[in-house]
């Protein structure tokens, strides 16, 4: 688990604007860690973030494209069921906001990286460090609350 920076670009939403984005950075040999698109009528904004940042900002400069940088939590979990909401959960008992999150489609070893924006990062990194291991190999299971729907015992 780290803090990394994230990168939002502002892309004019027509067709190969995105592929000459992602060329530029592959033409640099800069690996992307973790990516989400969003779209609007008039643009789009991709968030990203790489594993080189000093180089994705020089190509983002050479681009002459919008960028904001900001800095993210990046966690790593456990590529299954529960994993992600196990992170969000802490997070929420803690009274942590989430900004907004996404993750990597999954890595080597059964591994994912979570992205979240967060209300504040030093506590969130705190009590996920003391929480101990997101999510074992098993799924942990959830306890259901069922409702008295009105009914007397």
């Amino acid at each position: 688990m780290l803090i990394q920076t994230q990168f939002s670009i502002f892309l004019i939403n027509k067709p190969g604007v995105l592929a000459q984005t992602l060329n530029a950075l592959a033409e640099n040999k800069i690996n992307i860690i973790a990516m989400t698109m969003m779209d609007s009528v008039e643009h789009g904004v991709l968030r990203l973030v790489t594993a080189q940042t000093t180089q994705t900002r020089d190509v983002f400069k050479k681009l002459g494209v919008p960028v904001n940088e900001t800095e993210v939590l990046c966690v790593n979990i456990s590529n299954q069921a529960g994993a992600f909401a196990d992170v969000a959960g802490r997070l929420a008992a803690a009274h942590v906001n989430i900004n907004y999150a996404y993750c990597t489609a999954g890595a080597r070893g059964g591994r994912t990286t979570g992205v979240l924006k967060v209300a504040d990062l030093k506590k969130a990194l705190k009590v996920l460090k003391n929480a101990g291991p997101m999510l074992s190999k098993k799924a942990k299971t959830t306890k259901t609350v069922r409702r008295n729907r009105g009914k007397k015992s």
